[in-house]
């Protein structure tokens, strides 16, 4: 019985300043706003019925891996939409890990980070179809 293989996924990020957050995920990453939750976290809707949760955490975040990926086409036209909206994309040149344009190809598929308001690590990020 595939007990969880049909529920919808909700995404928890800690934010040290949600009214910031809400900014950065609703202007520059153009989410879907649905509107705070009893809890105090502020939902957003994302494709497939998947959520993304705020939650206010004083102290941030401490993570030093990707938190959320938004899986897209076109990786470079989406980066520079982004670019545009204010997003800073991360480069990095480690012997396991190089970015050209931002966008490290890994296999077939490609991928670009950057981090939200909060420091949380994002990524966009398009396979082979």
């Amino acid at each position: 019985m595939n007990v969880l293989s049909n529920a919808p996924v909700t995404t928890v990020l800690p934010v040290k300043d949600i009214e910031r957050a809400r900014k950065f995920y609703e202007q520059a990453l153009s989410l879907e706003p649905k509107g705070y939750a009893a809890d105090g976290n502020f939902i957003f809707s994302c494709s497939g019925g998947a959520q993304l949760a705020l939650i206010p955490k004083p102290e941030g975040t401490k993570a030093e891996h990707t938190a959320l990926s938004f899986e897209v086409q076109g990786i470079e036209n989406v980066i520079a939409k982004l670019k545009d909206k204010g997003v800073v994309f991360e480069d990095y040149d480690l012997p396991d890990l190089k970015t050209v344009d931002h966008i490290c190809v890994i296999g077939s598929d490609k991928a670009a980070w950057f981090k939200d308001s909060e420091g949380n690590i994002l990524c966009v990020h398009e396979g082979e179809k």
